[in-house]
């Protein structure tokens, strides 16, 4: 059942990174330089925290 909280979080984690980036992008009125590497920082980010927490939670 684990990968099932894994996976699903992944995909939100993904779409949530993504449009925080474009948010991001929006109030700054351009396209950002090093866009996938502020998305890879989000993403990293949200990941270890939400990861960390489905392992509280389930236990492990």
């Amino acid at each position: 059942m684990e990968i099932i909280y894994f996976t699903l979080a992944a995909i939100l984690l993904y779409v949530g990174a993504d449009w925080i980036l474009r948010r991001i992008e929006t109030a700054a009125g351009k396209r950002l330089e090093y866009r996938s590497l502020i998305f890879f920082v989000i993403l990293l980010t949200m990941a270890v925290t939400s990861f960390t927490l489905i392992r509280t939670l389930t236990g492990q």
